[in-house]
């Protein structure tokens, strides 16, 4: 008897038959082909994250308590590093700035994000070429941008505080030169390189949205800022909760854009966390410091992180 392929499986399933008989060792030999196929296309994905973030998240957790140069070997310390950390001014500086640049960019970026995904989602001309203006910023080089923006804030010939000096304002800011001004740049080129992308995450939501519901509601006069809040708001729950947990995560890990803009400057006006450690690790040399920075960090987003699930499961009951 011929040994049954696994067309003849599929072929019997399709037309709703018994599948043919499948002798044991065939039968195993199919079972470990298709084990080995579902290996080779997961394996990739486990080794390159086992390398790249599973081993130095560990290695990093273990350095924290420990004094390491990369030129000496590995000295338990305890609890120290956090000790000097909790001592530092420079730390508390840097958590202070972080949290001012996550308040600032997490409700700028939604709000300007939802605004032009209802604007852009109706039938307008045009309208493709705006959605793709503005996720443009978002696949831009990180250094043209912040250098673009640098040259806008320019104090003295920036485009920004000569359109500020034709309306009237005599002492536009210093903005980027301005221990004061520095943070609101950073979040505001931010924002404007960030929301074209989650733009599109709220028109993918807009979509799903049936237009039934919109009719319903003009047949009962509802205004445009009643349909607004009471259908679309609530119907981009569960997009507004995806694009909030991003924006956090993204926000407490800001390094790039900071970095190229301002170098934490002037002072220590725009140094954030993710600074410090590259500062104190890559520059100073000192692993088991930055590594208690990192980890302290990775608490911090953790238990950020864990309330906003927490609220959100709260609301849907």
């Amino acid at each position: 008897m011929a040994t049954p392929t696994a067309l003849d499986t599929v072929r019997a399933t399709a037309t709703g038959g018994t599948p043919p008989p499948v002798a044991g060792r065939t039968a195993r030999r199919l079972r470990r082909r298709n084990t080995l196929a579902g290996w080779s296309f997961i394996l990739p994905n486990f080794i390159g994250f086992a390398a790249l973030t599973l081993v130095p998240v560990v290695a990093s957790l273990a350095l924290a308590f420990m004094q390491w140069n990369s030129y000496s070997t590995p000295e338990w310390v305890g609890l120290d590093n956090f000790r000097r950390m909790l001592a530092s001014e420079t730390f508390w500086t840097a958590l202070y700035n972080t949290t001012y640049y996550a308040l600032g960019h997490i409700p700028l970026t939604m709000v300007a994000a939802l605004g032009f995904a209802v604007l852009l989602n109706r039938k307008l001309r045009g309208v493709q070429f705006f959605r793709t203006a503005l996720f443009f910023p978002y696949i831009t080089a990180l250094v043209a941008v912040a250098v673009v923006w640098n040259m806008l804030f320019n104090p003295d010939a920036g485009p920004v505080n000569q359109l500020l000096r034709a309306i009237g304002v005599d002492n536009p800011p210093g903005w980027t030169t301005s221990t004061t001004w520095a943070m609101p740049a950073v979040i505001i080129t931010s924002v404007w390189r960030d929301m074209g992308y989650y733009m599109v995450l709220y028109l993918a939501g807009l979509q799903t949205i049936p237009a039934e519901l919109y009719e319903a509601a003009r047949t009962d006069g509802a205004s445009a800022w009643q349909r607004f809040w009471h259908i679309t708001v609530p119907s981009l729950r569960p997009t507004t909760f995806f694009v909030l947990i991003m924006l956090t995560i993204s926000s407490f890990k800001v390094f790039d854009l900071i970095q190229v803009m301002t170098e934490g400057g002037p002072g220590r006006s725009t140094l954030v966390l993710s600074q410090l450690i590259f500062r104190e690790g890559i520059t100073e040399g000192r692993f088991g410091y930055s590594s208690a920075i990192a980890m302290v960090l990775f608490v911090i987003v953790l238990l950020v992180t864990v309330i906003q699930f927490r609220l959100q499961q709260r609301s849907e009951r």
